[in-house]
């Protein structure tokens, strides 16, 4: 009764890329013409094609139908052994179903990339560069970085030199620059660098970069010198010429008389400083008194934020909204999300530092919103680590709910993954 199975290859060795076929004959072993379906299970059967997926078989009669596996040259499908299973159903007698199981060995692939970030920096002393190193292949990757100079003028340290990066991610390393030779005055130098990377069974991969090196005084100082020492001349010029005669032959004449109203108002000021003394120290001795009969202590001074809250007698907090956000069919769909758990509801959430995130370099736009206020707009593409530290702090009143949205425009990997942490205080 029912359906006889028989699958022609149980290891098919497949290349990324690339589409393997095997082939099951259902043979129909019972008394009645019966509708068999065939579909695969498993692991590899967002990558498998069934042709066709129904036969009608006559008792005693077979099919052949072909199983086409393509696994794609992603990083989400890994390389070595991904099981499967055939199954054919009967519609007449389901419990006469058959499972044919096998396995299809996917191939190793390597893909290495490396970008520098930024391409171009300038300094006077030293410069700081970022290197991203993405492995976009479907097996750990070992990589040994090389940074050199053609023309050897550079001090160059990266904080890693070997590394191993799984599929699917990406090292961040911190890369310093350093000229061997400095100069006071003179052009600007475009000294060019270069970091490669060696991974086994791969062509070595490059990343060129170049230090724009400026003169140690800066090009306003001697500008700025001259001018001032023009204003100098002149000014001395006029002093001798023009403003001593006149201050000596008006000081003359007004000797005599301020001579004596002096006399006057330092014996009214001494008069009056003494009463003022004799007050401030009597009201010294009672704060002084105060203080030690009750013990009073002067006022702590507050930090109020520009929304009116005190938040000097707050306590501190830090939290993180971390976001998985679809593919969105139009640019203006966002997915949005909070932090879980959220901040006290009872109080007011003062935000003084933010950090964007976006490790796998996903494409889109990344808000962040008071409510359904848009407080801030970042394209995701334009960053990798985004600091941001608040002159003027975010404010949010018990109840209002600070939002992440996104909108992912991210198709390689059909989710953006992008993340914010927050810095900040409680208060009232």
């Amino acid at each position: 009764m029912g359906a006889t199975t028989t699958l022609a290859g149980r290891e098919l060795a497949a290349t990324p890329g690339e589409t393997v076929v095997t082939t099951v004959r259902v043979h129909n072993s019972g008394p009645l013409v019966d509708q068999f379906s065939v579909d695969v299970v498993g692991e590899a059967r967002e990558w498998t094609t069934v042709t066709p997926q129904v036969v009608n078989l006559m008792p005693g009669q077979e099919a052949e139908v072909e199983v086409a596996f393509a696994p794609p040259r992603s990083s989400q499908v890994l390389a070595g052994a991904v099981p499967f299973g055939v199954r054919v159903a009967s519609r007449e007698d389901p419990t006469g179903s058959r499972v044919e199981e096998g396995a299809v060995l996917v191939a190793p692939f390597t893909d290495l990339q490396l970008e520098l970030v930024p391409k171009t920096s300038t300094c006077r002393r030293r410069a700081r560069h970022q290197l991203v190193v993405d492995n976009a292949g479907n097996h750990p990757l070992s990589v040994e970085l090389h940074p050199s100079d053609p023309e050897e003028q550079l001090k160059l340290s990266l904080d890693h030199a070997a590394l191993t990066v799984e599929p699917g991610t990406s090292a961040f390393l911190k890369l310093k620059v350093r000229p061997y030779d400095r100069f006071l005055r003179g052009q600007d130098r475009r000294l060019p660098f270069q970091v490669t990377a060696v991974a086994p069974e791969t062509p070595p991969v490059h990343a060129n970069g170049t230090v724009v090196q400026q003169q140690l005084l800066p090009k306003w100082l001697l500008p700025a010198l001259i001018a001032l020492l023009v204003i100098a001349i002149a000014l001395v010029t006029l002093w001798f010429t023009v403003l001593k005669p006149t201050l000596q032959s008006a000081a003359r004449e007004a000797a005599v008389e301020a001579a004596e109203e002096k006399q006057a108002e330092v014996a009214a000021k001494a008069d009056n400083a003494a009463a003022q003394a004799a007050d401030a120290q009597q009201k010294a001795d009672a704060a002084q008194k105060a203080v030690e009969d009750g013990g009073i202590a002067p006022p702590k001074p507050s930090v109020v934020s520009p929304g009116g809250v005190d938040i000097s007698a707050g306590s501190t907090t830090d939290f993180r909204i971390t976001a998985s956000a679809p593919t969105a069919a139009n640019p203006t769909d966002f997915a949005t999300f909070t932090a879980d758990p959220a901040p006290a509801a009872d109080k007011t959430l003062v935000i003084t530092d933010i950090l964007l995130q976006n490790p796998r370099g996903d494409a889109g736009l990344l808000q962040l919103r008071r409510g359904d206020i848009v407080l801030l707009e970042v394209g995701l593409a334009n960053f990798r680590d985004l600091d941001y530290h608040l002159v003027e702090p975010w404010t949010f009143d018990p109840g209002e709910q600070l939002v992440l949205a996104v909108s992912c425009e991210d198709p390689a990997t059909d989710t953006c993954t992008p993340a914010a942490s927050f810095s900040g205080r409680l208060a009232g």
